[in-house]
């Protein structure tokens, strides 16, 4: 792993130590540690995509394709310092969402931020059509969420909480809108927040201008196609501006982390 940017001190170090070595959990949680909210209150909404050169976010309708190991440890150092996984139905559909692991390598770290052993996984769904028998439903260490309108089918709502799962309103019809989502989420005290997409989902934080980073892999493979981009739905009237915060890379892997200006 070499760090691109930005440039410290520590660069030649670390280039000096073996530009090629893959990074420790704590490195790695260090680069990606989440900023101090101001008086302790608000939230921070991160999102965690790939890409292929040609702008894929998916092959064959699945993200793995296009990763790497060092990515999948990027993508479980995310989660461990998060509170809340923020996911769309469709995507806990094609990717077989489990629920979120404790993990040793993150015990410390998580108890001292007052954290629990794993984040919650919070599932956005207006229908509720979801196959609760699934893990992510039945085995989770704390219940999964699951944001929706107040709107959505009031028997689906019921099949959801039979499950375990426990159903927040963040909308007033049957969709949930991303604001009151990520304050909802704020209010449980789930401040670290992170989305893994899919591409509608993120596509509906962008518009709603409700995104303060985006972690994007940047993989190196071409797919062609006509797969989605990361983000995908109406476009917003002015682009939103970020800028490069860190950028990584490791066999030829880019790993960039922009943050919202």
């Amino acid at each position: 792993m070499r760090r691109l940017f930005p440039v410290t001190d520590m660069t030649a170090h670390e280039t000096e130590a073996g530009a090629d070595r893959e990074w420790s959990f704590d490195e790695l949680a260090d680069a990606y540690a989440y900023p101090e909210l101001p008086g302790g209150e608000g939230a921070w909404l991160r999102a965690n995509m790939v890409s292929s050169l040609d702008g894929a976010g998916q092959h064959d309708g699945r993200s793995q394709p296009l990763s790497s190991e060092t990515d999948m440890r990027i993508f479980g150092t995310l989660r461990a310092l998060a509170d809340v996984v923020v996911v769309g139905a469709e995507t806990v559909r094609l990717e077989g969402y489990r629920p979120a692991r404790a993990r040793e390598a993150f015990a410390a770290r998580r108890a001292a931020a007052g954290q629990g052993p794993a984040p919650v996984i919070a599932v956005v769904s207006a229908s509720l059509e979801l196959d609760f028998s699934l893990p992510l439903f039945t085995e989770p260490l704390v219940p999964t969420l699951i944001l929706t309108g107040a709107a959505a089918p009031a028997e689906r709502v019921r099949a959801a909480r039979e499950a375990g799962a426990e159903v927040l309103v963040a909308g007033d019809g049957a969709g949930v809108e991303p604001v009151r989502a990520k304050a909802v989420l704020a209010e449980r005290g789930l401040r670290r927040q992170l989305t893994e997409g899919g591409p509608r989902l993120l596509g509906q934080f962008v518009a709603a201008e409700v995104l303060d980073e985006l972690c994007l892999t940047v993989s190196p493979t071409m797919t062609a196609g006509d797969a989605q981009r990361i983000a995908g739905g109406p476009p917003v009237a002015v682009p939103t501006r970020f800028a490069v915060a860190s950028l990584l890379e490791r066999d030829g892997f880019l790993f960039t982390r922009y943050r919202r200006i």
